[in-house]
Order: C-alpha cells, then sequence, then structure tokens
C-alpha cells in the first residue's frame, strides 16, 4: 500500500497545482477549492509513506513525479512550450526518480 499512497499523494498534488493556475490569484472560488483540498489530501497520503521509506526518497520521488506530470499538462492542457534547457532538466529528473528507484538499497524492490 506505500506505493498506492504515493501514486495517490502524486495525483493530488498534480490536481491541487493544475488548479491553482486556475484560481487566478485565489480570486475564483471552485479552483482555490480544489487547490486547497488536493493539497491537503496530497499531503495527508504523501505522510503515509514517510512511515516505513526514507524521507529524502519520498520527497525525490513525490516532486519529481509531480514536476513531470505538471510540464506535461502544462504542455497539452495550457499550451505551454518547453525548450531544450527545460526538456533536458525534465530528463534528468527523471532519470534521477529512476536511479533511485532501480538502484537505490534504500528502497525495498
Amino acid at each position: 500500500m506505500t506505493y498506492v499512497y504515493l501514486m495517490i499523494a502524486i495525483v493530488m498534488e498534480v490536481v491541487a497545482t493544475s488548479a491553482l493556475k486556475e484560481t487566478h490569484g485565489f480570486t475564483r472560488l471552485g479552483p482555490s477549492i480544489v487547490t486547497v483540498i488536493g493539497y491537503a489530501l496530497s499531503f495527508y497520503f504523501l505522510a503515509q509513506p514517510l512511515k516505513t521509506l526514507p524521507v529524502g526518497v519520498v520527497y525525490a520521488i513525490w516532486s519529481g513525479a509531480g514536476i513531470i506530470l505538471i510540464a506535461m499538462i502544462g504542455y497539452f492542457v495550457f499550451r505551454q512550450t518547453l525548450d531544450a534547457g527545460a526538456i533536458v532538466g525534465l530528463a534528468l529528473i527523471i532519470s534521477g526518480v529512476l536511479v533511485i528507484n532501480l538502484f537505490s538499497n534504500t528502497l525495498p524492490h
């Protein structure tokens, strides 16, 4: 269940961050409510894997996956372009998360 909770935390963070753009500085009620509830749920579910996994590793996976998913939503939903530097940086983030998950002895495999 540890990784299920982490996946839920990532999805909730992505939903909240996507809604955050639509709050227009918290001047729109609907997206503001989605943002607050989404972040609250994200932090709740993020706290669950921290019971058994190292905080640095959990946070790296949570934030790295969130960054990649938000960049994809920005590109496909909000029509925001990514330049070469952004794409290289995102590839490095993906690489880092993969290295942690595949090669680190910190996580149970």
